[in-house]
């Protein structure tokens, strides 16, 4: 059995520096998505609980607060060797609680160490500033911690997601709460084992496992705590923003997207077809960042969609744990019924399916669906407004390219867009035309630890990533210094 080796490991909470094998609420089971059996109970929190974790985290955040940077920055690389030492039991707990092949899971642990060293860097360089000032001596500024935190993270990508908040959060001198999505708990488990076990103190980190409406609403309504920071869908974060304005909290959000991607002719088309295909069904296309609507100049179109087609097909679909294996499930019974929703009215309304759309023949377990290739998708289709979040390309055709900007414009959302072209003039243009927070041009390699990662109007606001990740957990303090 897969989860044999898991014998010693089992999802945990974390208070107070404490690992918990149950909480004050009812366990959750975690449904392996590649069978639909049972993988293991989760322990799950309730208010009294995050109740205390808040205590503990209130002297936690003002002993972190105090520490040099260099001292947390020490703090944080034995915490990416730690991680780095549990790579494969992180990534084999990944496969299993969201399905994603275990062969492609280790990389997400290594981008999530280079958060945490990048992160380390980051807390040695928290300077202010020097001013003259004008009525005489001083201004000086300088960089505070906001004060305790809370991570409230999705399940497409469990080491990543987390990671992403909780070092900026400790770089800059902040206590933080992490509450994961409720199918990702021993994945959780396993970083946070990891954060202790490089030293953070007790209370500094604490992981509240369990229901959303049991732990949420404790923490929006704690004016301990300053900031909140979700990666989640549209809808959840404005519930969020709307409960975090009573008690002024800061926010940042990492919300939904639906990234267009633009082809241009002189783009080499074979060769972005296939990195388009490879980006598309990356997990199962569940993720926020993927290519979702193709928007492919008309000349180039049937060589664009057979490429794409002959990709799909290729790809072998099977359980997580087996290393053939190159696309896996959908993670939740849900995110597979939406697709299929979505490619029946993509069709109604005159799509021509190319390739998948289907549960795979043999599979009688499992929220499987074949890779699918749409063709001929009109705008009307819900698929090009609504996020699928799933493997399922839809590709419409364009012959100006105004038009196609327009069109890759025409969603609320703004986290990513895409664009292939050959020609420099075009490249600039699109750059700066296309409406995102961040935009790949002849690549889809837009997420770095160095560089900002977030999006723009319903996707969302601040960035995680790069220097300025680190301000949002910040607050800046002015003195005016006049001689005695």
């Amino acid at each position: 059995m897969a989860t044999d080796r898991f014998s010693d490991h089992r999802p945990q909470l974390l208070i107070g520096g404490e690992f918990r094998d149950a909480g004050r609420a009812p366990s959750i089971p975690v449904i392996n998505p590649c069978t639909e059996q049972v993988l293991w109970e989760q322990p799950a929190c309730d208010a009294d609980d995050v109740r205390e974790a808040l205590a503990h985290a209130v002297p936690a955040q003002e002993s972190w607060a105090e520490l040099h940077g260099w001292e947390r920055a020490r703090i944080l690389r034995r915490v990416a060797e730690e991680m780095r030492s549990r790579t494969q039991d992180i990534a084999r707990a990944l496969s299993l609680e969201i399905g994603r092949p275990v062969a492609q899971s280790a990389g997400e642990v290594g981008a999530a160490i280079e958060q945490v060293e990048w992160f380390a860097g980051e807390a040695e360089r928290l300077f202010g500033q020097v001013i003259a000032s004008r009525q005489g001596g001083r201004l000086l500024t300088e960089p505070e911690p906001v004060g305790i935190c809370a991570a409230f993270t999705a399940w497409n990508f469990p080491v990543n997601l987390p990671v992403r908040k909780m070092a900026p959060a400790l770089a800059a001198g902040c206590a933080i709460l992490v509450r994961p999505s409720e199918q990702v708990p021993l994945t959780t488990t396993l970083i946070m084992q990891a954060f202790v076990a490089g030293g953070v103190p007790a209370g500094v980190v604490q992981l509240l496992l369990g229901r959303a409406q049991d732990i949420s609403p404790v923490i929006l309504a704690a004016d301990e705590v300053r900031k909140i920071s979700l990666t989640g869908s549209t809808r959840v974060g404005q519930m969020m923003m709307a409960e975090a304005a009573r008690t002024v909290k800061r926010c940042s959000m990492e919300l939904g997207g639906h990234a267009p991607v633009v082809v241009a002719a002189d783009a080499d088309v074979r060769s972005v077809a296939r990195q388009c295909a490879a980006f598309k069904f990356r997990n199962a296309g569940q993720v926020c960042i993927a290519p979702n609507r193709f928007y492919v100049e008309e000349a180039v179109a049937d060589e664009f969609i057979d490429v794409m087609k002959h990709e799909a097909e290729a790809l072998i679909l099977g359980d997580s744990q087996d290393e053939a294996t190159t696309m896996g499930p959908l993670t939740l019974a849900s995110g597979r019924d939406k697709v299929e929703r979505l490619v029946a009215d993509a069709m109604e309304r005159g799509a021509r399916l190319v390739t998948g759309g289907q549960r795979p023949k043999g599979r009688n377990a499992g929220y499987f669906l074949e890779p699918t290739v749409l063709a001929d998708v009109p705008d009307t289709c819900d698929i090009m407004s609504e996020e699928p979040f799933g493997p399922v390309a839809p590709v419409a055709t364009f012959r100006d390219l105004d038009d196609a900007i327009a069109r890759a414009n025409a969603t609320p959302y703004g986290l990513a867009a895409y664009a292939f072209t050959g020609d420099q003039d075009k490249a600039h243009r699109l750059s700066r035309k296309l409406h995102a927070g961040m935009v790949g041009i002849n690549t889809f390699m837009i997420a770095h630890a160095e560089a900002p990662f977030g999006g723009v109007d319903h996707s969302g606001m601040g960035r995680e990533g790069g220097p300025d990740a680190i301000k949002d957990y910040q607050n800046t303090k002015l003195t005016h210094m006049m001689a005695g």
